[in-house]
């Protein structure tokens, strides 16, 4: 055996997206895309693609976990309730990447503070990003799921209430009310994200809005097996994504948006005219500078109507204009708004201090930031904080955004 041969085997790195989070780990590689358990970042190959998002190596950063031995460095935040029997400990509300990052955080650095996850969703652990190239991707639907909420929640070690609404929440006495009763916390963090904006003209019952799971899943089996006509009403992220992965599967889109072309946030890149060159053999028809005025449903099918006069028959519509954090807990609480949840830019806590919000449903200085990258990062900050431990101060950083058009993958900024 030669010195080299004896020589110990480096320790196996780990690799984060900043466009949507994935985490490259070189003890598993990533044999989808043929690199071998143990594969070292270093010997991918230059071109390789995220396999969530798309983006290529030279996107991907040096990633350093918690060290659980850090755990000892840590201290309650604050006495737990007296007179109560168990402590409270902390409740977090949603059970999107938000919220369950925030429990594998927590995890990381306290291995016994309770940990409570209210969500109205079932509360399974899925990649995101995946339900913008699904079909591209030919990936099954059961595949989704990453790890059902019981999976996770026992690994954990948290109390899943899945299928549950929160209601209100009473600082003074520090509850959360929920459609199953209420929870008392030391330390509340709302992870419930935001929810895609219904423009007023747009019947509820009559469209789909697609930023969960669940809602993917039923317009999935309300398309079918066969081509179907489908509007989508506004052409930005998710409209444009959602547009190129239905088309690719067969469906026949109208996409319809006020602005002159898609992706008009990035005019100055010319995104649009990008992906309209790349959509030129598919079936998609883009119509702008039009809105809608009218959706009705007429002998099974819907009639979209523009304020201009034209109309579009189809059988299914979806609502993409956008997104919109709720405010229901919010003014329950009294916490400071600001186009969302106004948060420390540090420390990401809220104006009431034992409350603190990150993901979604947050904003900086009143900017919200909507992407997956930051909300690892949000995560260890609020979990050092709320542990005791020595703080991670928070840094908002540019988002690097990739558009999910498999057509033409584009990088944003």
């Amino acid at each position: 055996m030669t010195q080299a041969d004896s020589a110990p085997q480096a320790e196996y790195l780990q690799y984060i997206c900043n466009a949507c989070g994935y985490i490259y780990k070189e003890a598993d590689g990533d044999p989808d895309s043929g690199l071998a358990p143990g594969t070292r970042f270093a010997d991918i190959p230059d071109d390789w693609e995220c396999p969530l998002c798309a983006v290529t190596k030279s996107d991907f950063v040096l990633y350093q976990p918690v060290d659980p031995r850090t755990r000892q460095a840590c201290t309650p935040a604050r006495p737990a309730p007296r007179g109560k029997g168990a402590r409270a400990g902390v409740v977090i509300v949603g059970a999107g990447r938000a919220g369950w990052q925030m429990a594998q955080s927590i995890r990381d650095v306290d291995a016994d503070v309770p940990i409570t996850l209210v969500t109205a969703c079932s509360g399974d652990v899925y990649d995101k990003p995946l339900l913008s190239v699904a079909m591209a991707k030919h990936i099954a639907l059961e595949q989704l799921v990453r790890e059902t909420g019981a999976q996770a929640a026992q690994r954990l070690g948290v109390n899943l209430q899945a299928q549950t609404q929160a209601t209100r929440i009473c600082t003074r006495t520090q509850t959360l009310h929920t459609t199953r009763g209420k929870h008392a916390y030391e330390q509340l963090v709302l992870a419930h994200g935001a929810q895609a904006a219904l423009p007023a003209n747009l019947p509820a019952e009559l469209c789909w809005r697609i930023n969960h799971l669940d809602a993917y899943l039923r317009l999935r089996a309300a398309l079918g097996d066969t081509p179907k006509d489908v509007a989508i009403v506004g052409a930005g992220l998710i409209g444009s994504e959602l547009a190129n992965d239905l088309a690719l599967g067969g469906h026949r889109i109208t996409l319809l948006d006020v602005q002159a072309e898609p992706l008009a946030r990035w005019r100055a890149e010319h995104a649009g005219q990008q992906v309209l060159q790349a959509w030129k053999d598919l079936p998609i028809r883009f119509v702008g500078k039009v809105s809608v005025s009218t959706v009705e449903k007429i002998d099974g099918r819907m009639h979209v109507t523009t304020a201009c006069g034209q109309q579009f028959v189809v059988d299914q519509v979806i609502a993409a204009a956008g997104l919109q954090t709720p405010n229901r807990l919010a003014q329950a609480a009294s916490l400071e708004w600001n186009n969302g949840i106004a948060v420390d830019p540090i420390s990401l806590r809220t104006s009431n201090a034992t409350i603190h919000a990150l993901g979604d449903c947050i904003t900086v200085r009143g900017e919200a930031s909507r992407y997956i990258e930051p909300i690892a990062r949000q995560a260890r900050t609020i979990a050092a904080t709320i542990c005791g431990c020595e703080p991670v101060p928070y840094e908002v950083r540019p988002a690097v955004v990739r558009v999910k058009t498999t057509s033409l993958p584009l990088t944003l900024h």
